[in-house]
């Protein structure tokens, strides 16, 4: 096997006392995500008593446990016998999630910039970006920030050299070989190339975040300020409805 791919075996790693770190793989991958998701989904259906939360990252997830109920040899002994399982759980079913994006002018104040480092064209670049399906492979930096991958290597841009203090609330960006949503607003050293109208994230709902790690984003490029404007009064008042393939 590739020693890029997932590991034939976990590491695991302690973090305090009540936390075990797992870790799939040493890079980034849909194969090594896909490991940790599914792991994740298959030990919770064990619904063993002691275990309060199950953190995805990349390539690895945190177990934070009651070290009342499992001690971290009892707990590495039973993440290793379920490893080699092959079954994929039906908590694995994952959607494709649109979301509305108005590129450029004061909305991505980026979009120009990123167009000269590519040397590409500004319809050139939003066509690239939203033409993909993009995994979310962590939520994370602020509440509901997706880490999204796959983003075309056309459009592959460094991080500002000086980081904003303030990003605007729903700023769609791009970094590296990354992309993502600012789903509240905060400092940010990402490239500002659009904005969604949505709200990503509202700790008031019953599920805060609209997306989920596992799942897919897709931008859907908005073609007005009054078509932005109106999405943002319906998402602000709840009646908005993302649409979810």
């Amino acid at each position: 096997m590739d020693e890029t791919t997932v590991n034939i075996s976990p590491d695991f790693a302690p973090m305090g006392d009540s936390a075990l770190m797992v870790v799939a793989g040493n890079n980034i991958s849909v194969e090594v995500n896909q490991k940790v998701q599914n792991m994740i989904s298959i030990i919770k259906v064990q619904d063993w008593p002691g275990i309060k939360e199950i953190v995805p990252t990349y390539s690895s997830f945190v177990i934070h446990f009651d070290p009342l109920i499992f001690s971290f040899d009892g707990l590495t002994e039973c993440i290793a016998d379920l490893w080699e399982c092959k079954e994929v759980s039906e908590d694995t079913n994952t959607k494709t999630v649109l979301i509305p994006t108005l590129y450029g002018s004061d909305y991505g104040l980026d979009l120009e910039s990123v167009s000269a480092l590519t040397n590409l064209s500004v319809e050139e670049v939003i066509g690239i970006h939203s033409e993909t399906e993009y995994l979310v492979y962590a939520l994370g930096f602020s509440p509901g920030f997706p880490y999204l991958g796959g983003l075309d290597s056309r459009i592959h841009c460094p991080r500002l050299e000086t980081p904003r203090i303030s990003v605007p609330k729903g700023s769609v960006a791009i970094a590296d070989y990354q992309t993502g949503v600012y789903p509240v607003s905060s400092p940010g050293g990402w490239r500002l190339i659009g904005q969604t109208p949505v709200t990503m994230f509202d700790p008031n709902r019953s599920h805060p975040s609209i997306v989920n790690p596992g799942d897919y984003i897709r931008f859907v490029p908005i073609s007005s300020e009054a078509e932005y404007e109106e999405i943002f009064e319906m998402s602000s008042n709840g009646t908005y409805e993302v649409q979810v393939l």
